[in-house]
């Protein structure tokens, strides 16, 4: 029913998005350690404006997804998977997740070339910053035309990166059905406020729209099939985020059961540690596949179903990040408890992405239903929405 198979030379990694791995990897140890991502996020923003800068002006990476005619490098997703995964590594609490991946794609899947042209340069160059509202709350925001144009009115809660996001592309219920429409910077009338969230390094609000004026963007009717493909792009550079973060787990593992020594002998030498650490290993790997074929096939959707495979990443890349954050406390010992070490850092992080656009049962149920097995495409999103409100 579906095309599972892939091309292998897709998966490959090429020379310049290793060349780009190696160059974000320097850059980000060298700016975005944890003593700088601490800051960063107990930051009025949340994160560092200069850091933002440098990876949107110095090393490209806004626009390595975007098309050259709207400022962009007219690359893939598959080079933007590599970044989402160096920084998923770190921590690194820019808006990455939501302006490039959500509003971007929410712009471009549209196909609505002004609103294109308006905003996706400032997003290539780091000049905006943007996020995506009632996605996951459908028919909570409407839309009414007034005097002088649209306006919004309603509730959008746990927004990513709400607070302080130049523009709004907010999913909202108009007479003729659901549409998507822009929130720009100087768009008064739209109250935010902060919610206190599991993971401090991705911050989230609610936001509440009193009048505020909107314009239009793509066509009336088309809603549903752009917030569907801004989730599958959500959920597949959540993976690879996840997966970034796994690498770092499995990597601070290796070098402490090297060097800590326990009644004479590194604790890594112990048979049980080898087996927990090789288990982890293979649960990782597998990760990293599902992550890559989502990748491959939202970059190229004729290599394969691009809502299977999101969903399918969703489950394997939650499941393993889950597993690498317990073992990066636990192996750790006493210190890995302690707020001093980063590893809580990384639980936060792999609980709250467990349910941000869905938990791993969430995603069982999907994929049943694109198989024929279940009903209701949108069971995902409705459930998704509930374990948010709880």
């Amino acid at each position: 029913m579906f095309q599972l198979d892939v091309d292998p030379e897709l998966l490959r990694e090429t020379d310049e998005q290793r060349q780009l791995r190696d160059v974000l990897r320097q850059f980000l140890a060298e700016s975005c350690g944890p003593d700088e991502v601490r800051k960063q996020m107990a930051g009025p923003r949340g994160f560092d404006q200069l850091l933002w800068d440098r990876l949107a002006g110095e090393i490209g990476v806004h626009g390595l997804a975007l098309p050259e005619e709207y400022g962009g490098a007219g690359g893939s997703f598959r080079e933007l998977a590599v970044a989402l995964q160096e920084t998923g590594r770190v921590l690194c609490p820019a808006p990455l997740l939501s302006t490039v991946v959500l509003a971007a794609h929410a712009l471009l899947v549209s196909g609505d070339r002004q609103a294109c042209e308006r905003w996706l340069p400032g997003i290539a160059t780091g000049a905006l910053t943007a996020t995506v509202a009632g996605i996951l709350h459908p028919g909570t925001v409407t839309a009414e035309r007034g005097p002088d144009g649209w306006l919004l009115r309603g509730e959008a809660d746990f927004v990513p990166d709400g607070e302080g996001a130049d523009l709004l592309l907010v999913a909202a219920w108009a007479q003729d059905g659901p549409r998507l429409f822009a929130c720009g910077p100087d768009t008064g009338d739209v109250g935010r406020t902060p919610r206190r969230v599991l993971d401090p390094t991705r911050r989230q609000a609610l936001l509440r729209f009193r009048g505020a004026r909107a314009e239009p963007v793509g066509e009336a009717g088309e809603a549903p099939g752009v917030i569907d493909a801004v989730l599958d792009a959500g959920r597949t550079a959540l993976a690879a985020e996840q997966v970034g973060g796994c690498a770092h787990a499995l990597d601070a593992l290796l070098e402490f059961v090297v060097h800590r020594t326990q009644f004479g002998r590194p604790i890594g030498s112990f048979q049980a540690v080898k087996h927990r650490l090789a288990d982890l290993l293979v649960e990782v790997e597998a990760a990293r596949s599902a992550s890559g074929y989502a990748t491959v096939c939202l970059a190229a959707p004729e290599a394969g179903e691009p809502r299977v495979a999101a969903s399918a990443a969703a489950v394997a890349c939650s499941a393993a990040y889950r597993r690498a954050v317990a073992e990066y406390v636990q192996l750790h010992g006493g210190i890995g408890f302690t707020w001093e070490h980063p590893a809580h850092l990384y639980v936060r992080r792999a609980r709250a992405d467990e349910a941000l656009f869905g938990t791993a049962d969430d995603h069982r149920l999907r994929l049943a239903g694109i198989l024929g097995l279940v009903g209701g495409r949108n069971q995902v999103v409705d459930r998704a929405a509930s374990h948010t409100e709880d």
